[in-house]
């Protein structure tokens, strides 16, 4: 499921940098070529779309975000890099190998006499 929705966040991504970049900047910068009067849509009506489109695109990419952060979280325990595994609450506690434990080196065995046979 996560990945889905990670799928789905990067194509909105993708597709709202772009609608982004068509724009007409004030300057002119990469917006859709400026001039005439017989084509497929006027200056404004193609504003229109794309500041629309920009709109519905960011709407999409904070509801994904949002869900996506929401996931991360779903169903996490809390846990300790100390003892990663959540005590008993029973009465005595079994004794538990915890982090600490596994980073200490193993003991060398203590040296054996020769034995006669």
């Amino acid at each position: 499921m996560q990945t889905v929705v990670i799928v789905i966040h990067l194509l909105i991504v993708a597709a709202l940098i772009g609608v982004v970049l068509l724009q007409r900047s004030e300057g002119g910068g990469l917006g859709i070529g400026g001039g005439g009067g017989g084509g497929f849509m006027s200056s404004r009506g193609t504003t229109n779309l794309l500041t629309r489109t920009t709109a519905i695109l960011a709407a999409g990419f904070f509801i994904t975000s949002l869900f996506l952060s929401w996931l991360a979280g779903y169903d996490q325990r809390p846990n300790s890099l100390i003892n990663p595994t959540p005590a008993s609450q029973s009465g005595s506690p079994a004794p538990e190998k915890n982090l600490l434990d596994s980073l200490k080196p193993a003991e060398p065995a203590a040296p054996q006499a020769p034995q006669s046979k």
